[in-house]
């Protein structure tokens, strides 16, 4: 679970110009699967935090085109703890990263920041715990916007992914929607399950709705969303582990599908699964032309190497139709890495969170978490250094062949859940 952060809080002014990170843009080849022959597509990669040495996770990214700046909020050490940097040159460069929320003793406050979203230029907001922040400066500095409150049905209401901004025509915003979850537990409920929540704001976050529980969000945890073209709300929903892998103890097995609401989100469709497993925290683009691009991390299915080890990685697909189908056949791989280890402890080099951003020459920059390096801590326990990467890459305008192997598999079969990354890194 997230940790909620501290009841007293003192919001830094960031002042964030600094020494840039060390790392730097390196030359990078994203693969689009197409048939026996993925097609290779020039991209470029950097770890931003690699320089600093210390757990980095979580990242999101927001754009403020007023400024060309990007916004990057990541979770530092243990416990974790909000922190911000910028970039004014598309992510090139970067600011040192601050902490945001200080206690009165000048330290850090706990708590995992999330949900990371752009409402108009100049002003973004995040959630930490019970808590809603918000930037009218380009993030320069911080304050306090609001509570997070419970559900309607008064259970903690947990946020992981940007808030939706639906705007006016001149772009102007005009309600937020929230979406959230909570566990519902024995003996309220038959079997342990996460449900997932929903409510509104027309004031900009000040003021919401009660949030409520979407019928057909039972077994799904964190949503995003975004209106597709033509005018339905597609919500990417992170589900709860499948009855074939019952008994596995870690949340890398939960898997990820889409619902659609045609009324503006007061009703929604039955989630519609896209991997059973091992593929969730997607971010949501909508692009140009129509299509939704939709990139995600995958935690599971990712065949072992020879010698044992993991492979986690980042993937992305479009759906041509708002929403209703995918072209899981033609995915862009954009990023895959193997693990360190064999142990009870392989899951700590995995991927964690995408956040991604379209630039108005169609460059596309995804943000991603990676445990690549990770070994056991000073501690002893939690896994460090941890890492915040970013990929700048486009889509592909070559022609892809018919197949839909994967797509037309069942749900819950390997076709559509196993593949080996090894032939197309």
């Amino acid at each position: 679970m997230k940790r909620m952060c501290g009841a007293t809080f003192f919001v830094t002014c960031l002042c964030l110009m600094g020494t840039p990170s060390l790392a730097g843009w390196q030359d990078h080849a994203v693969q689009l699967l197409n048939g026996p022959s993925p097609i290779p597509l020039p991209a470029r990669i950097q770890i931003v935090s690699e320089p600093w040495n210390r757990v980095v996770a979580v990242p999101y990214i927001a754009y403020m085109p007023g400024r060309n700046r990007l916004l990057m909020l990541v979770g530092c050490d243990y416990p974790h703890h909000a922190e911000l940097l910028f970039s004014d040159d598309r992510g090139a460069t970067w600011s040192e990263p601050k902490a945001i929320l200080l206690g009165e003793d000048g330290k850090a406050i706990d708590g995992l920041g999330t949900s990371l979203t752009f409402i108009q230029d100049g002003t973004a907001l995040f959630l930490c715990g019970d808590q809603r922040w918000v930037t009218e400066d380009y993030g320069d500095t911080w304050r306090a916007l609001s509570r997070v409150d419970p559900t309607a049905d008064g259970k903690p209401w947990y946020t992981w992914d940007p808030l939706w901004v639906e705007r006016a025509q001149d772009g102007a915003p005009e309600r937020l929607i929230e979406t959230g979850y909570t566990w519902k537990k024995k003996p309220e409920v038959e079997k342990d399950h996460q449900q997932g929540y929903i409510r509104f704001s027309t004031d900009l976050g000040k003021t919401w709705t009660a949030g409520s529980p979407v019928p057909e969000w039972k077994e799904v945890s964190e949503v995003v969303m975004l209106r597709a073209a033509n005018g339905t709300l597609v919500a990417a929903c992170r589900t709860d582990i499948p009855p074939s892998k019952a008994g596995e103890w870690i949340d890398h097995y939960e898997g990820l599908g889409i619902s659609i609401s045609k009324d503006n989100g007061q009703t929604w469709s039955s989630v519609n699964k896209l991997y059973d497993y091992g593929r969730h925290h997607p971010s949501l683009v909508l692009l140009p032309d129509g299509r939704i691009l939709m990139t995600y991390v995958v935690r599971k299915g990712y065949v072992d190497t020879p010698e044992g080890l993991p492979q986690f990685g980042i993937e992305a697909i479009l759906s041509a139709d708002h929403g209703l189908t995918w072209g899981l056949d033609h995915r862009y791989i954009l990023h895959a890495w193997k693990g360190n280890r064999t142990d009870e402890n392989k899951w700590w080099t995995s991927s964690q969170a995408t956040s991604t951003v379209l630039f108005s020459d169609g460059t596309l920059l995804t943000a991603f978490g990676t445990g690549y390096r990770a070994q056991a801590g000073a501690n002893g326990g939690n896994p460090a250094p941890r890492d915040a990467g970013l990929i700048e890459w486009r889509l592909s305008d070559a022609p892809l062949d018919a197949r839909r192997t994967i797509t037309e598999a069942p749900v819950d079969s390997d076709a559509r859940n196993v593949f080996d990354p090894g032939g197309v890194k």
